[in-house]
């Protein structure tokens, strides 16, 4: 037999290089997924981009849907938020005087926003040790929602938060 009359044989695709093949159509695909419509020219890449009329209706459209946006009525805010805003400048007030606040002054910052005295839970102002705590926080029930003020290092922080299932705002009896 000689090489003239030999046909030579396909080799079929092992399942590694099939499965490598499939991968590699899958990962263009997604990435043209991914890129979407971006690939296509938009209508603001025309020529006319330097045009003052196209410049100018452009400007007019995207400023009308934020015209209509600010028109929306806007809603009183919640007690909660109310409360929050208050307990912020407090807050904000003691931490300028003192970085470290103890329970005491974080009381009187609470109240001085307008909580009610019964009902203002104060974290620990010293650890178990009789070492200073990093931060002291405090927090006051309105509705169905907490307001809790912290203050760390002379900076107040506020945040609004559910009211726990105990009618509480704070986990544990250390307040």
């Amino acid at each position: 037999m000689t090489l003239d009359n030999m046909t030579p044989r396909q080799a079929k695709p092992s399942a590694t290089r099939r499965l490598r093949a499939a991968g590699t159509v899958l990962v263009l695909v997604a990435s043209l997924a991914a890129s979407g419509c971006s690939l296509l020219p938009s209508s603001n890449d025309s020529n006319d981009s330097n045009d003052p009329a196209t410049t100018a209706a452009t400007s007019a459209s995207a400023a009308a849907p934020k015209a209509k946006a600010d028109a929306k009525p806007t809603q009183p805010p919640t007690a909660g938020e109310a409360l929050a805003d208050k307990v912020k400048a407090s807050l904000t007030a003691l931490g300028n005087n003192t970085s470290s606040p103890n329970r005491e002054q974080m009381m009187t910052a609470m109240l001085d926003a307008g909580a009610v005295k019964e009902k203002v839970e104060i974290s620990i102002d010293r650890t178990p040790t009789g070492l200073a705590v990093d931060a002291i926080e405090a927090a006051a029930p309105v509705a169905k929602e907490c307001v809790i003020g912290q203050v760390r290092d002379g900076k107040a922080a506020v945040t609004i938060l559910p009211l726990l299932a105990s009618g509480r705002c704070f986990v544990g009896d250390q307040h």
